[in-house]
C-alpha cells in the first residue's frame, strides 16, 4: 500500500474520532450512537454494548444536558496515533482526552481526563468504529456532567 494510501486511511480515521467529539459536546447522542452503532463500546476493560440502542441508552442514562441542549463540555482530543493495517481494512487508533465543563455555577475546569483505544473496520471504502474503550485516568468533579445514578464510564 502505497505511503499516501496510509495518510488517507488514517485522516478518515482521525475524523471519526474528532467527530465523536463534536457529537457529544453539541448533545448529539444519538448522533454518538449512529458512529458506534457498529462497534462495542465500554469503560476500561469492563463489558462492552453492542448496537445503537444499547448506546444510545447508556448515554441518556450517563451525560446531563442542559437548557441549551448540550452538556456544556468541550472534549479536547490529543496525542492521536493511528495504526492503519497494511490489508487497509483494519486500524486502531489511541489518544487522550480531557474534558473540559463550564456550567452557569462555577468555573471553565477540567472534570475528567483519559485514554480513548479504538479499533476500527473498513467496509467498502468506508471507515467504521468496531470498538471504543474509554480508560478514565483522572476525574475532577463530575456532578455536572454525569447523571446521579447512571453507569459509569470510568
Amino acid at each position: 500500500m502505497p505511503a499516501d494510501s496510509s495518510n488517507i486511511h488514517a485522516s478518515q480515521i482521525a475524523q471519526l474520532i474528532f467527530e465523536y467529539a463534536e457529537r457529544i459536546d453539541a448533545g448529539d447522542l444519538a448522533g454518538v450512537a449512529d458512529l458506534l452503532a457498529g462497534a462495542g463500546f465500554g469503560a476500561g476493560t469492563g463489558p462492552l454494548v453492542h448496537g445503537r440502542e444499547a448506546v444510545l441508552a447508556l448515554y441518556k442514562s450517563t451525560v446531563r444536558i442542559y437548557d441549551d441542549g448540550t452538556p456544556r463540555t468541550k472534549h479536547l482530543v490529543t496525542n492521536l496515533a493511528v495504526k492503519v493495517d497494511p490489508s487497509s481494512e483494519t486500524a486502531t487508533a489511541r489518544s487522550y482526552f480531557t474534558v473540559l465543563q463550564q456550567v452557569d455555577r462555577s468555573p471553565l475546569a477540567p472534570i475528567v481526563s483519559g485514554r480513548y483505544r479504538d479499533s476500527f473496520v473498513n467496509h467498502e471504502g468506508i471507515w467504521r468504529f468496531s470498538e471504543r474503550r474509554i480508560h478514565t485516568d483522572l476525574v475532577g468533579d463530575v456532578s455536572a456532567h454525569m447523571l446521579p445514578g447512571g453507569p459509569s464510564l470510568t
